[in-house]
Parts: structure tokens; sequence; C-alpha cells
């Protein structure tokens, strides 16, 4: 045994001194790269629990993303936005200058039409003009009711969107932009034989009225899809009307569960369609009266019977609430009247507070 010491006393007194620190580098190098893994591992394993959504992660991916990085309220939280997709690249072949008339609901379906159109002519959209001059004469702007830069950005990779004609095309300049109305319900064979070629010539068309949509069968899936996704995801309301419509929804909620119901019966809707049904003669007349006043609606004399008969006009209160009684809902079920003004006030409501007592309405 004391030979055997000896030799191996005298082996380590040959290696050289060099050896030694050299043997504790590579320890610290081993170490730093398990700790590197290791970080690693627990960073993939905190990414695949948000992608699963696993329950067995959950416990996990919270350990570590506090230890990474500490918990913040959702309140001090800032949501990056999403990345914008590449634009569109194309030759815009003029401007698209389009007034929208009619209330909320028909000019949100004209800027989708507009939209449609405007990338089936490979053009350039300009943000469209709200009607200030129909029976409820609101004056707000576009950017008072939708977000102009989410319309913009979030169309990009299908149209280009600007808020305004470029100077060069402007009445300063001496330019003027010729106007005109689409015909109705056309389809793309009438916009790209009739309505491109106004642009090769003018470069800015201005669609004075937009009431005359694009048609709703025949055209290809993909003018479809993009309609709806303007209806969608294109237009969205500004942050204060959100917030207020996220406010009114939770308050409807905290009182139960509730039908929002749009009775379609305030006095322009009545006056443009022609029904008068349960109306006296002096509403009748001033239903009539108000038809006449705007020259855009065609149609002047109406017979409401007939109207009825072909099942063009809205339900009456009195109606509507019968057909929900028969969809089986009760006298305990919390109506939110979703409309305008009901023509006939709080008298032609009784019916329907008599059977639904539980009705809300701004």
């Amino acid at each position: 045994m004391e030979v055997r010491s000896e030799n191996i006393q005298a082996r380590c007194d040959k290696v050289p001194a060099q050896v030694i620190p050299r043997t504790r580098l590579q320890g610290w190098f081993v170490r730093v790269c398990s700790s590197i893994l290791l970080w690693t591992c627990l960073v993939q394993l905190v990414a695949v629990g948000k992608l699963w959504h696993s329950h067995l992660f959950t416990g996990l991916t919270n350990r570590v993303s506090w230890v990474i990085r500490p918990p913040v309220h959702v309140e001090e939280a800032v949501q990056s936005p999403p990345p914008l997709l590449p634009a569109r690249n194309y030759e815009s072949k003029g401007f698209l200058r389009v007034s929208c008339n009619g209330g909320l609901n028909q000019m949100r379906a004209a800027i989708c039409d507009m939209v449609v159109v405007a990338r089936l002519l490979n053009l350039t959209l300009i943000v469209p003009e709200l009607d200030k001059t129909s029976f409820w004469a609101d004056p707000s702007d576009f950017e008072d009711i939708f977000d102009v830069r989410h319309f913009i950005d979030s169309l990009r990779d299908e149209v280009k969107i600007v808020k305004r004609v470029p100077k060069r095309f402007s009445r300063k300049y001496g330019h003027e932009a010729f106007q005109m109305p689409p015909v109705s319900w056309s389809n793309e064979k009438y916009y790209l034989e009739q309505i491109l070629p106004l642009f090769n010539k003018y470069k800015v068309v201005h669609f004075n009225r937009t009431d005359s949509r694009l048609a709703n069968n025949g055209i290809p899936l993909d003018l479809q899809r993009l309609r709806c996704h303007v209806n969608f995801q294109g237009l969205k309301f500004t942050p204060e009307i959100e917030t207020l419509g996220h406010k009114l929804v939770q308050i409807l909620q905290r009182m139960g569960p509730f039908v929002a119901l749009h009775l379609r019966y305030e006095m322009d809707m009545l006056a443009f369609s022609g029904c008068t049904h349960g109306c006296s003669q002096e509403e009748a007349e001033e239903l009539k009266q108000l038809r006449y006043a705007f020259p855009w609606w065609r149609e002047k004399e109406i017979v409401s019977e007939e109207r009825r008969q072909q099942g063009l006009c809205p339900l009456t209160p009195e109606e509507a609430a019968l057909i929900l009684q028969a969809l089986g809902f009760d006298n305990e079920t919390q109506i939110y009247i979703a409309s305008g003004e009901i023509y006939g006030g709080e008298n032609r409501l009784a019916s329907l507070k008599a059977a639904f007592p539980r009705i809300v309405s701004l």
C-alpha cells in the first residue's frame, strides 16, 4: 500500500500546474450551460402553457411568470396593438369619394359596399362622409362614431384609404370631381364596365348617394367576404362609444336576462314604408307629408294595406307583444327597446308594456 501511494503521489507531482485551473473552468462552464438550458426549458413551458391553456401547466406557468416578471394589475397592463398586415401593393386608378345617406345601419352597409368597390376597381378610398341632412339631422362625422385609424389600418391589405383627396385634385386647384349616384343593386360588371372608365377620365368620382347598394347575390365570394370583414372588423366604434355600450350592457345584465328589441316603428320608417296600420287619420296624413318632404324618397303615393299584405311593414308594438309571448317569453322578461322614439309615444307602447312590464328604454 505504501508503494502504491508513493507511485500516485509521484504521478501527481508530474501533472502540470495549468491543469487544475482548467478543470475548475470546465466545471463553471458546465454550470452556466446547465443554467441556460434550465431557464430555456422554463420559458418554453410558459409559452406552451399559455398556448394550450392546460390545467397541468397553470400553476407552474404562474410561478415561473412571477419569477421572470413580477405580476402587474390588469389596469396597469398596456395591450400592444396587433401587428399590421402588409399593405396591398397596387397602382391606384383614382380616388373614390362617397357621401353616405340614411340611418346608421344604412350608412354602415354602404361603407362596406364602397370598400368592396374600391378593392374591385383598384381605387383609393376617401374616408366616407356621413349624412347630416337625414330625418335625424345628426351632425356626427365618421371619426365621431368610428375609429378612423383602425378603419384604415385593418383594411390596408385590401385597399388604400386616406382621410382626404390630395390637394392637386381639390377645388382650390381648379379640379371638380365628377358626381353621380351609382345604379341601385348593381353587380361587379356594372362597376367594371361603366364606373371604372369614369376614373380614367376624371380621376376623382364622388358618389353623392350610397343607398344604391352593391348586389347581395351573384357577386364573387371574395367580395362578399370582404364586405363581412369591413362590417365586423373594419368598422370599430370609438373607445368612448364602446365604453358606454359596455356600461349599458352591464347595467342590464345586473338586472337579469334581457331581450333587445328593435321595433323599427319610428316616424321616418313608417313614412318611408307607407305603413300606417293602427294609426289615426291625422297620423297617416302626417306621415304622408313627411314622405313628400324628402325628394329622394321616390315612392309617394302608397297604399298601406297593400304594402302590409306584401309583408313589407314593420310589426306594430301590439304585434311584437304577441310574437314574444308566442315564443315563450313571460311577463318577467326584461325588454330593452333598442330603437329611436316610437311613433305614437307611450300610448302606442301601452299594449307592449301591459304584456311585459319590465321595459327599459333610453
